[in-house]
């Protein structure tokens, strides 16, 4: 199968805004009904062997149950804790009808979830309820399952990046906020909000943070890429070098993403190592700006252990 096939947004624009909404339906079910977490991590879906899940879900109240999104057979799928498990076709639906399938596939299970705003978060049509949006209904199967795989292939390479660091780090995690793949790392210092911030951007940012990603494009970036930021942005941070040579800075809300295009990371010849290269590098700009000690926060190969870490032959019980 290939690495990283081409997907770009003119070809499933409609497909993945249709998505995007399915995503955020289920997307705010799991915030209403999961604890929360430091950086809002209880949000994010996680990859599956065939899409996206929830993960269990419930506050005490009721048994746990999850909401997969099957991307090999294109059905959603409740389970409650039973084995009792409801599910409809995710093709052939709008945003409005999938809403009302996925809220009845829920009392069919005997779960009750209070949405308490019901409606798109940050898009543009913010203002309508998903129940009456018809509009977006548009869902091509084959897309769709190139959008999972693309997704299960670069969480693959942010699990091993991930690997080399020892501080505190986010999972590898699906947002449906802006519909991108992401992972954190943190220095552990607090980081000062501006007083006009809202309640996700102060929670999101609470602490220093560089986090990587991967997203599909929008109407502000229309094209696929991998993408690095540092928050607090320090000063210089622009200025720093990044590779491989296409990879660049790009201005964007006050403050700087480390881009490399998707495109032009399928054109190196070695796109996975290329990418990981370009997280190394951004993570390297954004930790020297910020004076992160680099060296007390690295572990070479997942390995903490200094005994494990040793020489061969200085590995002796």
């Amino acid at each position: 199968m290939e690495l990283f096939p081409p997907i770009p947004l003119a070809e499933w624009r409609d497909c993945k805004e249709t998505l995007h909404r399915f995503a955020q339906v289920v997307g705010k079910i799991r915030l209403a009904a999961s604890v929360r977490r430091n950086h809002w991590w209880n949000v994010p879906f996680h990859l599956t062997g065939r899409g996206i899940t929830t993960r269990p879900m419930g506050r005490g109240d009721g048994d746990p149950f999850t909401i997969d999104l099957d991307f090999v057979s294109h059905q959603l799928m409740a389970a409650s804790l039973d084995g009792t498990v409801v599910s409809f076709p995710l093709y052939g639906q709008s945003v409005a009808s999938f809403h009302r399938a996925t809220l009845d596939a829920l009392a069919e299970l005997g779960v009750q979830v209070d949405i308490p705003a019901p409606k798109p978060f940050d898009l543009p049509d913010a203002a309508r309820p998903f129940a009456e949006d018809t509009e977006h209904a548009a869902y091509d199967p084959l897309q769709v399952n190139r959008y999972w795989r693309v997704l299960s292939q670069v969480a693959l390479v942010l699990e091993e990046f991930a690997a080399d660091f020892s501080g505190k780090a986010s999972p590898v995690h699906h947002f449906w906020h802006t519909f991108d793949l992401a992972y954190s790392r943190f220095s552990g210092r607090h980081a000062e909000q501006p007083a006009e911030a809202d309640s996700v951007t102060r929670e999101a940012y609470s602490r220093e943070v560089i986090s990587f990603g991967f997203w599909f494009g929008d109407d502000t970036f229309p094209e696929p890429a991998f993408y690095s930021y540092t928050a607090p942005e320090p000063p210089e941070l622009a200025k720093e070098p990044l590779v491989p040579g296409n990879a660049r800075w790009v201005a964007r809300n006050d403050n700087h993403l480390a881009v490399l295009g998707y495109d032009d990371a399928r054109a190196e010849a070695d796109p996975r190592t290329a990418v990981l290269a370009f997280y190394d590098s951004a993570y390297r700009a954004g930790a020297r700006c910020a004076g992160w000690d680099v060296a007390a926060l690295a572990c070479p190969g997942g390995i903490t252990d200094q005994h494990l870490a040793a020489p061969p032959g200085l590995m002796q019980a």
